[in-house]
């Protein structure tokens, strides 16, 4: 990756200037590769998923929805709770909600402990497309195996939970920094 590029109507829109690159002698990685890439990778993966999930009967599933369906849970889940879990707006965990229903991955249910509260569950339909996502997420890690070797997937897989505080590895409030589901 020489830059963070855009691609906006078939245009490359630069972002990032870098003025030692093409430097010859000139071997320093800039530092703001790193995030990049591993977004790039993150970006892979998600685009890739999609792509089969799609082909694998679930066109209709967007990345916020793997989001919010995991922050709905086995348990189910209040509009509010998710919202809280996402780091968003009741408002905006509720767009999303009602987006999950539309296209049947969810539906609402009364709260058995409290008649006042309507939960979110998630339908066998959105239980089979979190059951697909987790085999194919499988399959894409076994192919970056493959590209990679076992061992730097391994290697890069311990590097990231040294450097990324555990409180946050798995932390599902990514809409809160990229813009709501």
């Amino acid at each position: 990756m020489d830059n963070m590029v855009d691609h906006v109507a078939g245009e490359n829109v630069n972002q990032v200037v870098d003025k030692g690159k093409g430097v010859p002698g000139n071997d320093r990685t800039p530092g703001y590769e790193l995030p990049l890439l591993l977004f790039g990778g993150f970006r892979t993966l998600i685009d890739r998923l999609h792509a089969r999930l799609a082909a694998e009967g679930h066109p209709d599933m967007r990345p916020a929805h793997g989001f919010a369906m995991q922050a709905i849970g086995v348990h189910g889940a209040t509009a509010s709770d998710i919202g809280r879990r996402l780091g968003v707006s009741k408002q905006a965990a509720g767009k999303t909600v009602d987006r999950l229903l539309a296209v049947g991955y969810a539906e609402r249910t009364d709260d058995p402990a409290d008649a006042r509260r309507k939960l979110v569950r998630l339908t066998p339909r959105g239980y089979d497309a979190l059951a697909r996502s987790a085999a194919i997420f499988d399959e894409l890690r076994a192919e970056w195996m493959t590209a990679l070797g076992a061992d730097r997937v391994r290697d890069l897989e311990a590097a990231l939970r040294n450097v990324v505080p555990s409180e946050t590895a798995f932390r599902l409030d990514a809409t809160s920094w990229l813009g709501t589901p």
